[in-house]
């Protein structure tokens, strides 16, 4: 299933006068359309349909770079997708789009219409919403949670990286949990070691685990472990 994501943006340019001697500056305005196009899997728990108006959380998975782009199927590699297809059962609806542009970073503003679209059209606790990601997906999954930061009711990021300015931006209610390997030549510890230190000096609660002896796919240990899930499910955004 394909969805499009249209976008509309404004451009505004103001100025004021100009003297003869100086470059004359021009007011307009032009209004740009962009279109993107998300293929996703959609997961649904065993006992979605026989649960009556029950509604269900949803954990919205964001993958890594080598993910991106081509055939859907990229997305079973890692993560949770990696393990439905091992026959891993979830109690949680997930939602795990594709980044379309594979040298480019996730266009998060169309994943969030592509959620809303989602927790509209299905039985979903809107106050159980999960936020994870791995690599370039655990950069787009802090920048959701500072562009969004009322949605979520928990964020787990792998082996990730962010400006340390979006510590500032966060939902203080907002538990984290931040998963690292030691040895990561891609995206060095130091990212995340940098951003939980920000973000517990400003009194945020985050967990923090580090694998020693582990590069960049850390998401191996963090997506098997199963008190992540565990934690996901204690977690209710409150209002």
């Amino acid at each position: 299933m394909k969805l499009n994501i249209f976008i509309f943006f404004s451009l505004f340019v103001l100025t004021g006068c100009a003297s003869q001697s100086s470059p004359e500056l021009t007011n307009s305005k032009m209004e740009v359309t962009t279109t993107e196009t998300l293929k996703y899997y959609l997961y649904y728990p065993e006992n979605y349909k026989s649960s009556g108006d029950e509604k269900f959380p949803l954990l919205l998975f964001l993958h890594g770079g080598g993910e991106s782009g081509g055939s859907l199927d990229a997305v079973k590699r890692n993560g949770p997708p990696k393990l439905l297809t091992g026959g891993k059962k979830f109690p949680f609806l997930i939602l795990a789009p594709q980044n379309p542009n594979e040298k480019m970073w996730w266009n998060t503003r169309a994943v969030n219409q592509l959620l809303e679209t989602v927790i509209a059209e299905n039985k979903v606790d809107p106050n159980r919403i999960y936020l994870t990601g791995l690599s370039r997906g655990g950069g787009a999954a802090w920048e959701m949670a500072v562009q969004y930061p009322d949605k979520f009711a928990a964020l787990a990021v792998v082996c990730g990286m962010a400006p340390l300015p979006y510590a500032s931006w966060i939902n203080k209610k907002l538990p984290i949990w931040v998963f690292h390997g030691d040895q990561d030549n891609s995206i060095p510890i130091s990212e995340s070691v940098n951003m939980v230190a920000k973000l517990r000096e400003m009194g945020y609660r985050v967990q923090f685990t580090i694998y020693k002896g582990v590069g960049h796919n850390a998401w191996e240990k963090a997506y098997e472990n199963e008190t992540l899930y565990d934690w996901f499910m204690e977690q209710e955004k409150l209002n």
